[in-house]
């Protein structure tokens, strides 16, 4: 937080005094702080409720009526969960691939773009600023919205998905991987350079094997961000298990045991590659910082 700037009676007070005013008027303006948050959640969550088509509080006893629906007619027919289980692998197998072809290219992509705006690295320091919008702007763009778009360009199916986790991820990603590379030491990166090293090499060379570890992370974490997101852009037809999934909702009661086991293979999905991704980040900054 700021300094807030004293009175001229606290300034020419003893020193404990002037803290104790200092202290009072930061309490005064975080309460100012939090009521003016209050006011707007209310204010927010009021416009939302008034333009719902049945208000929130009179939904609210009908919550867990779908979740209900959906387990009790899972359970009637579990004897076709193996087989349900085994008839949308396929799908789930295309989300992934979404996801991880999405990760890896956007992760590339924002390596790049991290080390041409981070500061006393950048080749061109006049052309940092116009990369950095770019980044935010990519960032800012909800994928959705992407593939919303590209989906009325080019059509449906995995490749929009794809296009539009990979832009975020290029947002997402170079702004992270640029704040890890300001960290590293310009040590080896000034001795490289004077001995005739060209940009890339100094890149390559000098920064690269300091951020590696923390980069892989970043991009770990990233990859199970971008399966759920790939599962939510099969809602707007964008392909993968989340088009199965709108189509088993759609339909209603009939049909909820095959929404059931799209669930569950996310969630085995999401769980295993947390799972795997936890234990291989905590190993890359364990050994990063021994």
């Amino acid at each position: 937080m700021a300094d807030i700037p004293l009175s001229p009676a606290a300034r020419t007070a003893d020193p404990a005094e002037g803290y104790l005013e200092l202290v009072r008027t930061r309490r005064l303006w975080n309460g100012v702080g939090v009521l003016l948050f209050a006011i707007f959640m209310v204010s927010a969550f009021l416009t939302a409720n008034g333009r719902n088509a049945g208000g929130f509080w009179n939904g609210l006893p009908n919550v867990f009526d779908f979740p209900a629906d959906v387990v009790s007619e899972a359970w009637d027919k579990a004897a076709l969960l193996p087989g349900l289980l085994w008839q949308f692998l396929p799908s789930l197998i295309e989300t992934v691939n979404i996801a991880a072809a999405a990760t890896l290219i956007g992760a590339l992509v924002g390596a790049v773009l991290a080390l041409l705006v981070t500061r006393g690295l950048a080749p061109a320091p006049r052309a940092v600023g116009v990369i950095r919008r770019l980044l935010d702007i990519l960032r800012a763009v909800p994928d959705v919205v992407i593939a919303l778009v590209l989906i009325f360009v080019i059509g449906g199916g995995p490749v929009p998905a794809m296009i539009a986790i990979a832009l975020h991820t290029v947002g997402a990603m170079g702004k992270l991987f640029s704040e890890v590379a300001e960290n590293a030491s310009l040590g080896p990166v000034e001795g490289l350079r004077s001995v005739g090293a060209t940009w890339s090499q100094r890149m390559i060379l000098g920064v690269i094997p300091q951020v590696a570890p923390n980069w892989v992370s970043y991009g770990l974490l990233r990859f199970e961000i971008n399966i759920r997101a790939s599962a939510i852009l099969g809602f707007v037809g964008a392909g993968g298990i989340g088009y199965d999934l709108r189509n088993a909702m759609s339909w209603g009661p009939g049909r909820f045991d095959e929404a059931a086991a799209i669930f569950l293979l996310l969630f085995a999905t999401i769980v295993t590659v947390d799972q795997i991704g936890g234990a291989i980040r905590q190993r890359l900054t364990r050994g990063a910082a021994l």
